[in-house]
């Protein structure tokens, strides 16, 4: 009955997502974005597409100067890559574990409903498949499993003859060479992550260059705490983890879903891609890109962007708030950047050779739809340096999303491989065969 007299509520709002006059995304990215006045209403803005999957002989739209194809088909929510140094392709296809219900309240069971709609929530696979382009053509012909039976596993890393899996309640490790396609032995378990009630459940991770230590990203259990802080002990956070003994302390706070994690090759510094908070409407919060300090508080949930206070979080933290330290690199509001990979090793041509591919998944708390591609940011040096780049676009058309990406990583060959979990599919952007001639010089 409580669900049925906010319903009415529920699609006001969404009904309003159709008739609302386009704000444009761009004016929220950048080193030092300009930041409205927070908005809040007692119903959320919705927009969410419908996850359908693509239609046959349909594909994203690569960047002029770039061609993209299907790299594998027939996956179940693959979200993860790991690409080995052999060529193989590791991709974990998984979902959530099921165990964000918010208590059984109204705005979980809402948030169950629309997660579905969007292609989510539908059951993991648990499950690492390996990936093998032969014949180097650029179409998988080997697609097999690797590891089954894992528990909504996601960040993959591979560290002195070992495989790390980062599943939804902990890291295992498992002996493993490339050029295996199956793994026998029993995981060696490693450590804990916070788990139970799971409302971001993704665990990210990537190796330190000597393989010592495994960086994990953690995200919160809400949106700004409103579960509790008790609930967010050691999350919204990268943990630098032993890989040999598990031993563990937080490198770095304040970041609410830090997801794609990856190793700058110009600094040799850990960058990170968060999602920021949602609910203060359509231009705030920016999703963002940035480097991670270590000791550094990124201020979740108590303010955004350094010192813009969330009024929202009780009791407040001025001390808190006047420590936190600014995102290096705005990329837009509510794109939900997922996916982080640096081009070093990509051989999509000169314009995208020093910077950063990041897979945006895509909004549901915007009226006017932002994400739902994959995007380039260029660097100078080890900063970023320029407006995000299309490198791949039309994962939604209207209110129908054919796909969305997640994972992006560079293959061997210098290629860009893009999970797309609703989709269900890997693609391969590669520079065109025929690159355009400059234009002649006028004659007189």
């Amino acid at each position: 009955m409580r669900l049925y007299r906010f319903a009415p509520a529920l699609l006001f709002a969404l009904s309003a997502c159709n008739n609302s006059p386009r704000e444009s995304v761009s004016k929220t990215q950048g080193p030092n974005p300009p930041l409205e006045q927070p908005r809040t209403s007692v119903v959320p803005t919705v927009n969410v597409a419908k996850g359908e999957g693509w239609p046959a002989g349909k594909t994203p739209v690569a960047a002029e100067s770039l061609k993209v194809n299907e790299f594998a088909g027939g996956l179940t929510h693959p979200r993860w890559l790991q690409v080995l140094p052999n060529g193989d392709v590791l991709v974990a296809e998984t979902d959530s574990p099921g165990t964000d219900k918010t208590g059984g309240s109204i705005r979980g069971t809402i948030q169950e409903m629309l997660m579905k709609k969007a292609g989510s929530s539908q059951g993991s696979a648990n499950r690492i498949s390996l990936l093998r382009d032969a014949d180097g053509d650029g179409v998988v012909e080997r697609k097999s499993p690797l590891l089954t039976g894992l528990y909504s596993p996601f960040g993959m890393a591979l560290a002195n003859g070992e495989l790390f899996v980062a599943n939804a309640d902990g890291i295992v490790a498992y002996r493993f060479q490339p050029g295996q396609t199956e793994i026998a032995g029993r995981p060696r378990h490693v450590t804990n992550l916070p788990s139970g009630y799971n409302h971001h459940w993704t665990k990210s991770m990537v190796a330190s260059p000597d393989g010592r230590f495994l960086f994990v990203g953690v995200g919160s259990n809400s949106n700004v705490g409103e579960n509790g802080l008790e609930m967010e002990k050691g999350r919204a956070a990268i943990w630098m983890i032993d890989a040999r003994s598990g031993a563990y302390r937080i490198f770095a706070s304040g970041l609410r879903n830090p997801v794609g994690i990856a190793w700058n090759p110009w600094s040799n510094r850990l960058w990170v891609v968060v999602n920021e908070r949602d609910e203060l409407g359509d231009n705030l919060v920016p999703d963002y890109l940035t480097s991670v300090r270590d000791g550094a508080f990124y201020g979740w949930p108590w303010s955004y962007f350094g010192n813009h206070v969330d009024s929202r979080v009780k009791p407040p933290r001025p001390d808190m708030v006047a420590k936190a330290i600014a995102p290096d690199y705005a990329l837009g509001t509510h794109v939900a950047p997922l996916g982080l990979a640096f081009s070093s090793g990509a051989a999509l041509g000169a314009r995208f050779m020093q910077g950063a591919f990041v897979g945006e998944h895509g909004s549901w708390n915007r009226k006017d739809p932002s994400g739902y591609r994959v995007v380039f940011v260029p660097f100078t040096g080890a900063q970023p340096s320029g407006k995000p780049i299309d490198i791949l676009t039309a994962f939604r058309v209207g209110d129908v999303a054919y796909g969305r990406p997640v994972g992006v990583a560079i293959g061997k060959d210098g290629s860009l491989l893009i999970a797309d979990d609703v989709g269900g599919k890997v693609w391969r952007v590669t520079a065109a065969a025929t690159q355009p001639l400059p234009p002649k010089p006028a004659t007189r």
